[in-house]
């Protein structure tokens, strides 16, 4: 029993972060989220995370990997899809309005079943590339809510944690949104010195 329950631990760090695994008498049910669809695994399969060889835990893996429910190395952002989530977030915010734009972060990030925390050469990575392009953008001109957005949906969609602020400054009043993950600021919680204290934080794809 103990030997099946940390085989089902095991499977669940193997699995995207879209994909729940069940306990189930017979053995355990994959429920994947994302394709809305149910894959069932036999006891034997579940004993042989914790019973069987390298090799047929191997091929257990290759297997969910082949039905999508598992990756072999976490997918990186591309340095131009970057720019173009960033483009496209300012232009929504633009037109529908910054408070209208984060009721749409449960769909562009979805509230995944796991949400692992990212390493700071991850986060450091992500945060120079949106910067990056806010700065060579005319568009954004370095937009902090699009910043702050981009960064929060390119993380959550990698299955990885990340909290929104919205933060507030009173004297003299300015409003100012980031995104916090893995120790770093998306863009920097306190531009020029100035502190901002948090009035709206939002997780797991907005909920």
């Amino acid at each position: 029993m103990a030997e099946d329950t940390d085989a089902l631990a095991v499977m669940a760090r193997i699995l995207s972060p879209h994909c729940r695994v069940i306990r189930m008498s017979d053995g355990a049910l994959i429920a994947d989220w994302k394709r809305t669809r149910f894959l069932g695994l036999a006891t034997t399969e579940v004993q042989k995370f914790a019973l069987g060889s390298p090799e047929e835990r191997a091929e257990l893996v290759t297997g969910l990997m082949r039905a999508g429910c598992a990756t072999g190395r976490r997918k990186k952002c591309a340095d131009a899809d970057v720019g173009l989530w960033l483009g496209g977030v300012h232009l929504l915010i633009r037109t529908l309005g910054f408070g209208r734009a984060l009721r749409l972060l449960s769909l562009a990030a979805p509230a995944y079943t796991r949400a692992d925390l990212p390493s700071a050469e991850e986060a450091g990575r992500l945060k120079r590339a949106v910067q990056s392009h806010s700065r060579r953008s005319w568009l954004v001109n370095g937009d902090c809510k699009s910043e702050a957005v981009t960064a929060f949906v390119l993380l959550r969609r990698c299955g990885l944690k990340a909290t929104l602020h919205v933060g507030v400054h009173e004297h003299p009043f300015a409003l100012h949104a980031w995104t916090a993950s893995g120790g770093l600021c998306i863009p920097d919680a306190d531009p020029r010195g100035r502190a901002f204290t948090p009035v709206l934080s939002i997780d797991c794809g907005g909920q």
